[in-house]
């Protein structure tokens, strides 16, 4: 909740829907996530095994689940707390791993990353990451909830069961490969990373009904912090610029109007011609305001490893 109204979500102090909001007592699930130090949960890591103490005493020889990718970044970097989840009939173990950070790298240029929904992601390189194939698959999804919530029978709501975050599944898999891309370009070209800062946009956003969904199920937050914590370990450094008017200003010339975004996909500066893709520009344009700010001596927002590299990764104990 304090994060929410930190970032504008919940709007103004008076408005009625942040009263309402922190006028309400946090109340925590019977199942929810519970934290277990060292003392109460032991890893034996060649054995695949947990020792955890529950209200029945203590369990030994529980077995985990992992990939040996997983099992070697358990054994050498985990540290501090684990909490256990119950998802799905399942139990998981969450566990932190601190990893240990690159030194920062003097960054010669700054790549420029521009965020959207038709375009998840478009680099000032000029690569775009479409987002053609997961919004499709959003809207699949949403027809799929929407019949079976109206049909109401016992089969239909197994299957929405089945199918609840699936479609948080797959964006978070596609967050994961964009972020590897960018990390890895601004690395091996010896860059800095510049990215938009949205947040609150949803609060400051007004639209009509049938865009609200899409607005609501955009994950550009979440792949702000996989570019956050995989530039950590890699040393690039990160900065988030104010993303004010950086769609309708001429990356060529400076122009700013409000016309030279002719549609979503297309730029046309009004005063100097200059014709680009409305992302390419606008990515062109970041960029620019992420070396000025360096120049400054703006400081990364890459977090710590703990805040980032190492949480996130769950072992599935059966």
């Amino acid at each position: 909740m304090r994060a929410n109204v930190r970032a504008g979500n919940l709007g103004r102090a008076d408005s009625k829907r942040r009263i309402k909001a922190e006028s309400k007592p946090v109340r925590f699930r019977a199942d929810a996530a519970q934290p277990y130090d060292d003392r109460c949960l032991s890893w034996q890591y060649d054995a695949g095994t947990v020792s955890i103490w529950t209200t029945a005493g203590r369990l030994r020889g529980v077995r985990f689940v992992c990939s040996e990718r997983a099992r070697k970044a358990l054994a050498e970097f985990r540290k501090g707390e684990s909490d256990l989840v119950l998802r799905d009939g399942m139990w998981f173990l969450v566990a932190t791993c601190e990893v240990p950070e690159a030194e920062q790298i003097e960054p010669v240029d700054f790549l420029g990353v521009d965020l959207g929904i038709v375009n998840i992601a478009t680099t000032s390189d000029g690569k775009i990451y479409a987002g053609r194939r997961l919004n499709r698959y959003r809207k699949r999804q949403l027809a799929l909830r929407a019949k079976l919530q109206e049909k109401g029978t016992k089969s239909a709501k197994r299957v929405l069961k089945r199918q609840r975050r699936k479609e948080s599944r797959k964006a978070t898999e596609a967050n994961h490969i964009i972020a590897k891309h960018i990390v890895t370009v601004a690395e091996r070209t010896g860059r800095g990373i510049g990215m938009e800062d949205l947040a609150g946009i949803r609060t400051r956003a007004r639209l009509r009904k049938p865009q609200r969904v899409t607005l609501h199920s955009w994950a550009f937050a979440q792949l702000g912090r996989f570019v956050e914590y995989k530039a950590k370990r890699a040393g690039v450094p990160v900065l988030f610029i104010n993303p004010a008017h950086t769609s309708r200003m001429c990356s060529e010339c400076g122009h700013i109007d409000k016309a030279n975004r002719v549609c979503q996909a297309r730029f046309v500066c009004r005063s100097c011609g200059f014709v680009d893709h409305a992302d390419c520009n606008a990515s062109r344009n970041i960029r620019a305001r992420a070396r000025q700010l360096w120049r400054r001596g703006a400081e990364s927002h890459a977090p710590a490893p703990a805040q980032g590299a190492g949480r996130g990764r769950q072992y599935h104990s059966r």
